[in-house]
């Protein structure tokens, strides 16, 4: 990739402006599609914006498990579409997203989009299941690799035999995190998590133990997409999409277990794209005030802040376990608690975290410098990234 396709002529043109959520549970007796059309509307009405200027709609499901964007905008009674995209991805989508809907409003496609993700993750299939595989389940499922964190927690075993991280650096990470999500009113997860009680919680998939996983829940989260030049004129100060990128490794793609194809099981992507994220946005890991990493299990926050270059590499864990990623350290990380915490949506609610630190509106957990973010959406093999600064 060149470096002029890198400042793609949307950054910096275009910002992200309203956030809505549902109520995160574990049994949300709802349809996906009602969980999907509330969180849109709350995130249009938390823009300022009228439902009839919102004319693109965008959205991602895995396996199925959710609604078509065009349904969404039929429920929320939009006059008329000119922008529309349903992906088959998962948590490598959010920032990708961002992506797509960015680019689309700066070249004149539309005007303002929506994008969401809704899923009963909880109640309904559950990806940390066996029911949750892929093409290749067949071959994995005889010899018993049939379940998601078995096949991170590889990436996790291998990562600490390189560098020397220990089940304490995980648990400083879910740690962390947890005392975040105290202070979060729609984290699922938020009792008191200390050293002790980490280190006694039991093994899920070695190294992982319960804490080192993601929350599955039923609900939504969507965000709205529009011109910089539209979003200071609208209620909230706008999270301006000042750097962006994608990047599939080789050997992806297969399916959800496809990691047993990739050669170096100590990285993820976050190292394939930081030098392109980082040229797009104009900015390095020194200028950023705060982080919001992917986190489908601990240790993908250990790979983000090593491969986006925060530290060095096998420093992740003594960087977590010295404060740094708390409320007052260098660079505050996951404030919402994380999807450990939170609530796995698939990471949406963690670029829906990131604007509102940038818009000061994240209470007694907010960031007292907010004025530069990165947020990364992916755990292992392929994922995207942005950064996200103040106007």
């Amino acid at each position: 990739m060149t470096d002029d396709r890198r400042r793609a002529s949307f950054l910096g043109r275009t910002a992200l402006v309203g956030v809505g959520f549902t109520e995160f549970s574990r049994d949300s007796g709802r349809s996906v599609l009602s969980l999907a059309a509330e969180a849109c509307r709350r995130a249009i009405e938390d823009a300022g914006l009228p439902r009839s200027d919102i004319d693109g709609v965008v959205s991602f499901s895995v396996l199925d498990d959710s609604v078509a964007s065009q349904a969404v905008a039929t429920v929320l009674g939009l006059p008329e579409l000119t922008y529309v995209l349903d992906m088959n991805l998962g948590g490598q989508a959010p920032s990708f997203m961002v992506m797509q809907a960015a680019m689309a409003v700066d070249a004149g496609l539309a005007d303002a989009i929506v994008i969401f993700r809704a899923l009963n993750g909880r109640s309904g299939t559950r990806v940390g299941s066996t029911e949750f595989h892929g093409p290749a389940g067949q071959y994995r499922y005889p010899i018993g690799f049939s379940a998601y964190p078995q096949y991170i927690a590889m990436w996790a075993r291998r990562y600490m035999i390189e560098t020397g991280a220990t089940y304490e650096d995980l648990g400083a990470v879910a740690i962390a995190q947890r005392a975040y999500a105290q202070a979060n009113d729609r984290a699922v997860i938020r009792g008191a998590l200390t050293p002790e009680s980490y280190l006694a919680s039991p093994f899920v998939a070695d190294p992982f133990r319960g804490p080192d996983c993601t929350t599955e829940v039923d609900g939504a989260c969507a965000l709205v997409v529009t011109t910089l030049d539209r979003a200071r004129d609208l209620r909230h100060s706008p999270a301006v999409v000042r750097g962006a990128a994608y990047v599939l490794g080789n050997r992806s793609g297969l399916d959800i277990g496809d990691a047993l194809l990739w050669k170096d099981y100590s990285r993820n992507y976050t190292s394939l794209l930081a030098k392109a994220l980082w040229a797009s946005a104009g900015l390095g890991p020194t200028e950023i005030d705060f982080a919001e990493l992917y986190d489908c299990f601990s240790s993908t926050v250990l790979f983000g802040l090593e491969g986006l270059g925060f530290v060095g590499r096998g420093e992740a864990g003594g960087f977590v376990r010295a404060g740094n990623t708390a409320l007052g350290g260098r660079l505050p990380t996951n404030t919402n608690g994380g999807l450990l915490c939170e609530g796995y949506l698939h990471g949406m609610n963690t670029v829906a975290e990131a604007v509102l630190q940038i818009q000061g509106r994240s209470g007694e957990r907010q960031v007292p410098r907010a004025n530069s973010c990165v947020v990364t959406s992916g755990g292992m093999m392929d994922g995207s990234a942005l950064v996200l600064t103040r106007a």
